[in-house]
């Protein structure tokens, strides 16, 4: 059964390796020799719509991490700030929600337009080496295995193998595409899959950054008392469950090691946060002591706030 280009392999029903993945890098991480070796001799077949459906699950999580951790600490970061700053709840609710929704567009069309842009290049960069290959083969054929020579084969075994590869016109400008120019084929939905990658990216930064932003202002709806230390601190505390929960979605999809995936994004969104309350401090500390500040500003957010 042929595979269009780009397509990814899947294990089982003839479309690739038949080994135990999961099992082959539980044997790598433990540096079981024996297991590896089972995971490899053992067929496994899988249902393809199950194996693409993880392999397409994989491929969200940059958008998905990217987006959501981007989100939140930019969110979070205005949060802080305004807070150092002294700014009133209303203005920070207006504030947090409007550049959410402005910068998690801004990162979707992003998303978008670059991942279409290097298709774009690619699929250039494909027409002209299919173009070289059907009118200067013995040429394309030649930078093989000069390219091969150059990586540890030998000349001879260089010629053999190349060769051999060249009679199969399709999988020899797959292979000239990720070797010679590392630029490994899209699919061939890659349109399709530009527009859903910006979407959730636009998704993502949109609900992980209105968490630090709702709530900072939910409390005191609940409790109207609630003093502005404790609203910082609730938001703070929403923002860092979120944050480990970030951190250890994105460990499942790499090493595995859930702990320290929750606490590397943690302690960086905690960077950031301690970052942005300490300069918007500062700064209001700085603009209260200048004369071209002298001026309260407590009328202007009255009206603000009534409008």
């Amino acid at each position: 059964m042929t595979q269009q280009l780009g397509e990814p392999l899947l294990p089982g029903q003839g479309r690739g390796p038949t080994r135990d993945l999961e099992a082959a890098r539980g044997a790598f991480a433990t540096g079981d020799i024996n297991a590896s070796r089972a995971a490899h001799a053992a067929p496994v077949v899988v249902d393809p719509r199950a194996s693409e459906a993880h392999q397409e699950g994989g491929g969200r999580v940059k958008s998905i991490v990217f987006g959501g951790l981007d989100g939140i600490l930019t969110s979070f970061a205005i949060v802080s700030g305004a807070v150092g700053a002294h700014v009133p709840a209303v203005a920070i609710l207006a504030m947090g929600v409007s550049n959410v929704l402005a910068d998690a567009l801004s990162m979707g069309a992003g998303e978008w337009l670059s991942s279409r842009a290097y298709n774009s290049y690619v699929q250039k960069e494909l027409e002209r080496e299919t173009w070289e290959l059907d009118n200067y083969p013995e040429g394309e054929v030649l930078e093989m295995i000069e390219l091969f020579t150059q990586r540890g084969m030998s000349r001879e075994d260089a010629e053999v193998v190349i060769t051999r590869m060249a009679k199969y016109k399709d999988f020899f400008v797959n292979l000239m595409m990720t070797e010679e120019l590392s630029l490994p084929l899209p699919m061939a939905d890659a349109s399709a899959e530009a527009f859903k990658d910006g979407f959730l990216m636009f998704l993502s930064f949109a609900i992980f950054g209105m968490l630090p932003v709702l709530g900072f202002v939910a409390l005191p709806a609940v409790a109207p008392d609630t003093t502005e230390s404790v609203q910082l601190a609730f938001a703070s505390g929403c923002t860092g469950l979120t944050l480990l929960g970030l951190g250890g979605f994105k460990a499942h999809f790499h090493d595995k090691n859930y702990l320290r995936g929750g606490l590397e994004t943690l302690l960086l969104g905690s960077a950031c946060a301690l970052v942005a309350f300490t300069v918007g401090r500062a700064v209001a500390n700085i603009a209260g002591a200048s004369e071209l500040f002298a001026v309260p500003d407590q009328e202007l957010f009255t009206t603000f706030a009534r409008h």
